[in-house]
């Protein structure tokens, strides 16, 4: 029975992606949720099978079935101890994928997590930089390692946002000590953001570049997917147009214009796909693209190639978090 162990399945396109994946026979879902909690809302007991006591997690308008376990990607000791249950609850079974989906985005730089680390970055790279780490020894032979990351992460691709400017994991960590920080504060944020998904791609090369495991490490960019939770600690207009962006009504006409834009369901159907190994990479491609509702496998950007940057940002993540390199 393959068991999968996710982050971010309780809202957006992920709930999508967890619901199909509780539903799919033989398959074990283990989710991370910061609030886990019955239809009625009431606390969920750690461990509890949502979806075989009947009581779906009610996100939005998704159920999602799994076994939920507390996880607040703001706090790495919340983050070690859901890789300890992970690790007890599964009693020496392996993982046979890890989808490292949660994200978010501030519209600057100022918020901070409970370890002291800028909250956007920390979220995005530091966390799941962390329970990849700590999950490692229990992933299967031939497992998948799955990083959320965006298309933004390429400044070629022309994206709204700005795009990142480096991926030092310490600067990106204490912007503050950034001499190059820009001082607009959303477009802070924005680098971010970019600069976090950047380090996704840069950390999936090096899980597929670990010798003696035969991991596949791949880097999703769903595209953009708006109506998601992503976009929940941005201001009120901007919320709105994300939500309103979202709408069946204006999506189907914006994805005929770009091809970058996906419905949640086309978003969350093909992160399964690669969570059942119903769609595998290439050889030599880390990078999945999700254009017009189908994966692509194209070069990511010239950065996220690096070897060096790769082998950098791991080393320098591995200090912050108090992991060996």
């Amino acid at each position: 029975m393959p068991t999968i162990v996710m982050t971010g399945g309780t809202s957006g396109f992920g709930a999508i992606t967890a619901e199909r994946l509780a539903r799919s026979k033989g398959v074990r879902l283990i989710l991370g949720a910061r609030h886990p909690s019955t239809a009625d809302g009431d606390p969920l007991p750690p461990g509890r099978t949502v979806a075989g006591a009947g009581m779906p997690l009610v996100s939005g308008r998704t159920a999602v079935g799994g076994e939920l376990l507390p996880l607040e990607l703001a706090e790495l000791a919340s983050v070690r101890a859901f890789a300890a249950a992970v690790r007890e609850r599964l009693g020496g079974a392996p993982v046979d994928a890890l989808l490292l989906n949660a994200g978010m985005i501030r519209p600057d730089v100022t918020g901070r997590t409970a370890d002291g680390f800028e909250t956007t970055f920390a979220v995005n790279h530091l966390a799941p930089y962390l329970l990849a780490r700590l999950l490692l020894p229990v992933l299967a032979d031939k497992a998948i390692v799955v990083l959320t990351t965006s298309g933004t992460h390429d400044p070629a691709t022309g994206a709204s946002l700005a795009p990142p400017r480096h991926a030092d994991a310490e600067l990106l960590a204490h912007p503050d000590r950034d001499p190059g920080l820009d001082p607009r504060p959303r477009e802070a944020g924005e680098h971010a953001y970019t600069a976090a998904k950047l380090c996704a791609v840069l950390t999936a090369r090096s899980l597929a570049a670990i010798r003696d495991r035969r991991l596949t490490g791949v880097a999703y960019d769903p595209g953009q997917v708006f109506g998601t939770g992503l976009a929940k600690d941005l201001p009120f207009p901007l919320r709105m147009a994300w939500s309103v962006l979202g709408s069946p009504m204006l999506r189907r006409p914006l994805g005929l214009l770009n091809p970058h834009l996906n419905s949640r369901a086309a978003a969350g159907n093909a992160l399964a796909d690669l969570a059942l190994a119903l769609a595998t990479p290439p050889d030599g491609h880390v990078y999945a693209a999700l254009r017009r509702a189908r994966l692509t496998w194209p070069d990511p950007s010239e950065r996220a190639r690096s070897d060096e940057l790769a082998r950098t940002l791991w080393a320098d993540s591995a200090r912050l978090v108090h992991l060996h390199d």
